[in-house]
């Protein structure tokens, strides 16, 4: 396999611009299209338990949460003129928040879906807090636990003894 040498290729301003309007789009789509299929079914093969109300409550709250972080995100700044002056957050960056957001409408949005079969898929939302936590575990305190100790700079046999002299006066 060969690697190709020089400058890494970057987006425009623009290309970004346009990639996260694709973007939010698609994922906007996506829950409209989940909430729409629960919605539809649900009012013509079963009936709404007190559970169920409050289960799409949630998810429908997590899907306008969701869709209004990536807007406010993705929000490009414009001069008076009409020239791009920032073009927002990149969504589609690996390893970035909206990665994660996104990860959390395609789990609701699955999630509800698969609750049509049975009430129990409803669990699969307990994903999103364990995957916060293991973010957080191995992102922040893992490495904060099990940090080496900063070790101290060597001294030489002349600090070593003005350090022991400054000592013996002390005492």
């Amino acid at each position: 396999m060969t690697t190709k040498k020089g400058k890494v290729a970057t987006k425009g301003a623009k290309q970004i611009v346009e990639e996260n309007q694709s973007t939010l789009r698609f994922y906007t789509n996506m829950a409209l299209g989940a909430m729409g299929i629960y919605f539809a079914l649900m009012m013509t093969l079963f009936n709404f338990t007190t559970l169920a109300i409050t289960l799409t409550a949630f998810s429908g709250i997590v899907y306008v949460g969701s869709c209004q972080f990536m807007h406010y995100m993705a929000r490009a700044t414009y001069s008076e003129s009409g020239q791009l002056l920032d073009s927002g957050v990149d969504l589609n960056m690996e390893g970035g928040i909206a990665e994660n957001v996104k990860d959390l409408i395609i789990l609701t949005s699955g999630v509800q879906v698969l609750s049509l079969v049975s009430n129990y898929f409803w669990l699969l939302w307990l994903l999103a807090p364990l995957r916060g936590g293991w973010m957080l575990w191995k992102q922040v305190l893992s490495p904060w636990f099990f940090a080496e100790p900063q070790e101290l700079p060597e001294m030489t046999e002349k600090k070593q003894r003005k350090l022991e002299k400054k000592m013996a006066r002390r005492h």
